[in-house]
């Protein structure tokens, strides 16, 4: 039986039915992660059996493709050029090769967190602050990226969905249901768990990897809005895919981008945008354990609305 799709209006309820707001005190900017306590870590710590690290990172390309039109930044201040033949004319008084990169991070291409000062809803974002709070002149005075400075660490938990399914990849503006995660806990023997970081792959990555990039304006797969209850009611502290984490062409014209419009503003849920989750895929495979401890360490960028990421995976 096709899994439902909820409407507009369940959507809708959902900024209050799912609502943290006051759950951790009505100061607080942190959100969901407060659920991954000390002890939550220390279980997370205990998964460890080989010491094997995996990112969870796409290298960051410096190239502008059909699907990234305006790419990170990079080129060289110094460079080795010059030094070895004695003809480098300069000022700089060691030979030293130094780069500069400027990015917008938020989009497709680079691997980064939401902070909870990402998205709004009806003027406010998470916990009730006002949207002007984040402004073109100061930045994210409220809920910014800074609220993450000492990082996540938990257990990861992969939802496989292509694998559970018995595809290569979920067709563009089709999306990952309540019903995939609970078969992938029933097959791989997990359960979702409060605090975890929840990592659910479609292999939206891989397609790219194998067909090339295409136009954005092809859709993209990603968790339904379907999901955010569930979310909800285990109590995850992050969730991240390997797409921009929700479903075009969009379900809803009022509420386009559900996973971010309800899982920030109304649940605080940090999110993980363009994750490389083929990598992890593989060894859980290999292994047939799907749970595993994740790092992730946001850069401690001033009054930012996220921060590129490299997650680390451990087993």
């Amino acid at each position: 039986m096709p899994a439902q799709i909820p409407t507009e209006e369940e959507v809708l309820g959902y900024f209050k039915k799912l609502s943290n707001w006051g759950r951790w005190g009505d100061d607080d900017e942190l959100g969901t992660p407060n659920l991954i306590t000390p002890e939550k870590t220390k279980r997370a710590l205990a998964t460890v059996q080989e010491g094997v690290s995996v990112s969870l990172a796409r290298d960051i390309m410096w190239d502008a493709t059909v699907d990234v039109p305006s790419p990170p930044v990079h080129y060289m201040v110094e460079s080795g050029e010059g030094w070895a033949s004695g003809d480098k004319v300069t000022s700089r008084p060691n030979a030293a090769a130094t780069d500069y990169i400027g990015m917008v991070f938020h989009g497709y291409a680079v691997t980064h967190v939401d902070s909870l000062a990402h998205f709004f809803w009806e003027g406010k974002t998470y916990n009730g602050k006002p949207a002007h709070l984040v402004s073109t002149n100061l930045g994210a005075t409220v809920c910014s990226v800074v609220a993450a400075k000492n990082g996540f660490i938990s257990r990861g938990v992969l939802v496989d969905v292509p694998m559970i399914r018995g595809v290569e990849w979920l067709e563009r503006g089709e999306g990952v249901t309540p019903e995939d995660i609970l078969a992938a806990e029933e097959r791989c023997g997990f359960k979702v768990e409060e605090g975890d970081i929840l990592l659910i792959r479609t292999g939206q990555l891989h397609r790219r990897n194998v067909e090339g990039p295409v136009d954005r304006a092809a859709g993209s797969t990603a968790c339904q809005a379907a999901c955010l209850p569930l979310f909800h009611e285990r109590g995850i502290a992050v969730m991240g895919s390997d797409t921009g984490n929700d479903v075009s062409p969009a379900q809803y014209p009022k509420v386009m981008q559900p996973i971010h419009q309800v899982g920030i503003t109304a649940m605080g849920l940090w999110i993980l945008d363009n994750a490389n989750l083929d990598d992890v895929a593989e060894a859980c495979r290999e292994r047939n354990r799907w749970q595993f401890m994740v790092s992730i360490g946001p850069l401690r960028l001033h009054n930012t609305t996220g921060s590129p990421v490299n997650p680390i995976a451990v087993f």
